[in-house]
Formats: structure tokens, sequence, C-alpha cells
């Protein structure tokens, strides 16, 4: 993986290995650790469903790819939506996507990393992100976001979570969790 050791010998005290964890878990996130893959449409929708997304709430799609879900929460649900994109060729084309959809003054593309932006005022997040990930995201998540707020994880659990609901579409996961 870019930006880690390909190898690591064992560490010899328990010391190694925490300090080895904290490395790993404050280093940014690449494109290696965020890649791109399409959410079918299906997906999407139960996505929105899950969140029970309305034209009140401020959606953040963290890696959002093309621009699908924040779209999708534009256009079908009135909400104003925030996609947090590392890959800036994403960033433009999640742009002309919402220009496309004629969205673009309710949903905003940031070029950035996921583990270094204020989300805070999020009432729903989205993720397609990788186990490894959602295991480093766990606990911004848990520090930044009010309590209430809605994530729906795609495809991934979120460890040590307890989803409030489970839906399996197209042969895909969905898991929908509130914050305590």
């Amino acid at each position: 993986m870019k930006g880690y050791p390909a190898r690591m010998s064992r560490p010899s005290r328990g010391l190694s290995i925490v300090a080895v964890v904290v490395i790993f878990a404050a280093g940014p996130a690449t494109a290696q650790d965020v890649p791109f893959f399409e959410t079918p449409r299906a997906v999407v929708d139960t996505m929105m469903r899950l969140a029970d997304v309305r034209e009140d709430d401020r959606v953040y799609d963290l890696g959002s790819g093309d621009g699908r879900i924040v779209i999708a929460a534009a256009v079908g649900h009135g909400a104003h939506a925030v996609g947090i994109e590392l890959q800036p060729e994403l960033i433009t084309l999640s742009n002309e996507n919402a220009e496309k959809a004629g969205v673009a003054e309710r949903v905003e593309f940031v070029e950035g990393d996921l583990f270094e932006t204020d989300f805070s005022e999020a009432t729903v997040v989205m993720l397609y992100l990788q186990p490894k990930v959602n295991r480093r995201l766990a606990p911004l998540l848990l520090e930044q976001l009010a309590a209430g707020t809605r994530v729906v994880s795609h495809r991934y659990e979120i460890d040590d979570w307890d989803p409030v609901e489970r839906v399996k579409v197209q042969g895909r996961w969905v898991f929908l969790y509130r914050i305590p």
C-alpha cells in the first residue's frame, strides 16, 4: 500500500504495536484507501430511504466518487449535500453531473481528505468505504457528529457499532446507524 511499508517486522514490545497503530490511524487517506467503485442506483435509493433524507438535511458523502449519492440527495429529496473526494478528476466529473442534473446550487464537492474534514454539520453521512477505513473513521464520526445523526454504510459494517437496520439490495448490504 502506498505510503506504508510493504512488510513490517514484528515488534518485540506492546508499546511498539501501539505506536504503529497510532501512526497508521493518523495518516492521510490515499486513493488506494478509498478507491472509486460505482454504487448501483437501487443501492443509492435504498441508502436514501434508510436515512430518511429530507429537505432540511445536510448530507455528506465521504469518498463521493462521481457524485451520484450527493446528487440523489439533492434531486430526489431536496437536501443540501456535500461530497468529499480525494481525486480532482472525480470532483470535476461530479460538478459536471450536478450541472446536468440541475442541482449545482444545492451541492458542493470538496477535494480533500475525509480524515481532515470537518463534517460536524452533517445530519446524514453516507459511506462506501473499505472496512479498514470505516475503522479509522469511526472515532471521528463519534467525535464530530451530533446525537441522532444518521450514518449509512454501503457494503461494509462499522466495527463495534450495532446497525439500527440492515437491508440487502441486489446482493449488497446497506447498514443504517444512529450516533448515540
